[in-house]
This record gives C-alpha cells, sequence and structure tokens, in this order.
C-alpha cells in the first residue's frame, strides 16, 4: 500500500509540475502578448509626430528649438528596442525614460497651440491632437495591462508552490513598464 502511495504522490507532483511549466509558459507569451500591444501604440504615437510636427512649424515657425527637442525625442524612442523576454530591470528603465522625454516634449509641442489662436482653429492640427490624445490614452490602457500582466507573471515566479517549477525552469521576475519621473511634471513653455 505504501508502494501505491508513493508513486501517487510522485504522480501528483509531476502532474502539478507539468501543469505549472505549462502556466508559466502560457502567461510568459500572454505577457510578451502584452508587451507587442504596448509597442504597436507606441509605434503609432511614433508614426503621428512627424505629421504634428509639420503642422506646427506651418504656425509657430521661430519655435525651432521646441521641434529640435521634439525630434531629438523622437529619434532617441526609434533607436531603443526592447525585448521583453530577456529585458533587464535597467533595460527597462532607460526604455521608460526614453518615452517619458518624448511625452514630456510632445506636451510642450501641445501647449504651443495656446500662444497661436490660429492654430486651434486649424482641422488639420485639431485632428493630429485628437489622434495623439487617443494614442496616449491607448498607450496607457496597453502599459496598464501589461503591468497587470507581468504582476500575474511575477506572482507565479514568486509565490510557492509554483515559484519552484519557474526556478527549475529558469522563469524569473519581469520588470514593470513605469513612466519616468521627468514625464510625471507638467510642462512648462515660456516664450
Amino acid at each position: 500500500m505504501k508502494k501505491y502511495l508513493g508513486w501517487l504522490a510522485l504522480g501528483i507532483i509531476l502532474v502539478y509540475g507539468f501543469t505549472a511549466l505549462r502556466g508559466l509558459q502560457s502567461h510568459s507569451n500572454t505577457v510578451e502578448n502584452a508587451w507587442a500591444q504596448v509597442e504597436n501604440q507606441l509605434q503609432r504615437r511614433y508614426d503621428l509626430i512627424p505629421n504634428l510636427v509639420e503642422t506646427v512649424k506651418g504656425y509657430a515657425s521661430h519655435e525651432k528649438s521646441l521641434f529640435v527637442e521634439v525630434t531629438e525625442a523622437r529619434s532617441k524612442v526609434g533607436t531603443l528596442k526592447i525585448d521583453i523576454a530577456n529585458a533587464t530591470p535597467e533595460q527597462m528603465q532607460e526604455f521608460s525614460q526614453a518615452q517619458g522625454e518624448l511625452a514630456t516634449v510632445l506636451s510642450k509641442l501641445l501647449l504651443v497651440r495656446e500662444n497661436y489662436p490660429q492654430l486651434k482653429a486649424n482641422e488639420n492640427f485639431l485632428k493630429l491632437q485628437d489622434e495623439l490624445a487617443g494614442t496616449e490614452n491607448r498607450i496607457a490602457v496597453e502599459r496598464k495591462r501589461y503591468n497587470d500582466e507581468v504582476k500575474v507573471m511575477n506572482n507565479k515566479v514568486t509565490v510557492i508552490p509554483s515559484s519552484i517549477v519557474a526556478s527549475l525552469f529558469g522563469f524569473q521576475k519581469l520588470s514593470y513598464f513605469e513612466i519616468d519621473s521627468v514625464a510625471k511634471n507638467n510642462p512648462k513653455v515660456s516664450f
């Protein structure tokens, strides 16, 4: 009887181990998908920026330093790519910082409209502004979804008993996508 109980216990442990491993792998894929959606929305914003800049340039031709800032921030963001499956906390911090800098200069660009009444009424500008605002909202939603999935994965990786399986197969805690502290401040535009 003891022999059968031992085999039964081993069978239960193996079934649990395979189930936990399957759950970890499946959720890893969910996290990667959530990150892909974040990147999708970030790319949408990246693609909209030149149109917004060109529209504003027509009205605010002497705001050259702001356009340089926007272009430089966009360029920096364009060169940073994250392999979320292998991302380090430092890489996530650098990525978040670059995204935060871009959000800050975009806010400055949108504030320029206050000084140009004709820009406020420009249909192209209003459409681009709405698109950018919608994109920023989409980014926030996807970032939250990604962070929610990271939380679930991190719980699986750190909470017993699934953490045992996670450590055996090399699963580690993932980094959240957090906004840089600079982007949390309201931009200041003065002329």
